[in-house]
């Protein structure tokens, strides 16, 4: 009976977790079934580039709000409080955001590998704070993680993550690809793969741009995680 009671126990804690690990997974990517929250509900936030609110936005500005707060993302934290000033760029901007980071032919756990690779190359803190999270709730090992936010090369990596790594970091700090970098990276994920390696890479760029020109704030009591590469 205790070696029942025992099983149970463990079988309930494994369930539990699983949920749990949904339950964030969920959040952080809501998917188009999740509730359309009211605009005059979302709070944004900024420094250089005062939060705007919905009641305040030009019409441009609520349509390019509105796809934002109805698509994937249910939200609007992030560089979207600046693209609004520019909101025919930025709508267009946030869809090829949406493609990058919800419909890449990378899988998830990779394409966060690309993204917090960027973030890493730019120091944009609230990226990485954002990304670093979404990268660990994907199953990214924490050693990658680390290492890349100490400006290092991962010890230890699978095929597939050393293939995007190579790839994009080499991408950023160079400016070129060689030839066998690229030919690992289409070996692994095909031309379509390169191409979304590059797009995922380009667009959170200019995430980082906005970011870092902004000042974008963290969450209230959160210092910022990177420390200036040397």
């Amino acid at each position: 009976m205790k070696r029942n009671a025992t099983l149970v126990g463990v079988f309930c804690g494994v369930v539990l977790g699983a949920v749990a690990s949904l339950a964030v997974v969920a959040a952080q990517n809501p998917g188009p079934a999740a509730t359309r929250p009211d605009p005059n509900s979302v709070r944004m936030a900024g420094d250089r580039f005062k939060p705007l609110v919905y009641s305040e936005m030009s019409a441009p500005q609520k349509k390019m709000f509105e796809n934002l707060i109805s698509g994937e993302r249910r939200g609007a934290a992030g560089p979207f409080n600046v693209l609004l000033r520019s909101p025919e760029m930025g709508d267009l901007a946030q869809q090829f955001g949406a493609s990058m980071r919800f419909h890449s032919s990378i899988p998830s756990k990779l394409n966060e590998l690309a993204i917090i690779i960027t973030a890493r190359h730019w120091t944009s803190q609230y990226e990485w704070y954002a990304h670093r999270r979404a990268a660990q709730t994907a199953g990214l090992n924490a050693s990658i993680i680390d290492a890349i936010a100490a400006g290092k090369r991962p010890a230890s990596m699978a095929p597939e993550e050393e293939a995007v790594y190579n790839f994009v970091n080499e991408l950023l700090t160079t400016k070129q690809v060689s030839d066998g970098t690229f030919k690992a990276a289409k070996d692994t994920f095909g031309e379509r793969g390169v191409v979304d390696l590059i797009g995922v890479s380009g667009y959170y760029q200019l995430v980082s741009m906005l970011l870092n020109v902004d000042r974008y704030p963290l969450p209230d009591g959160t210092a910022p995680e990177l420390k200036p590469l040397r």
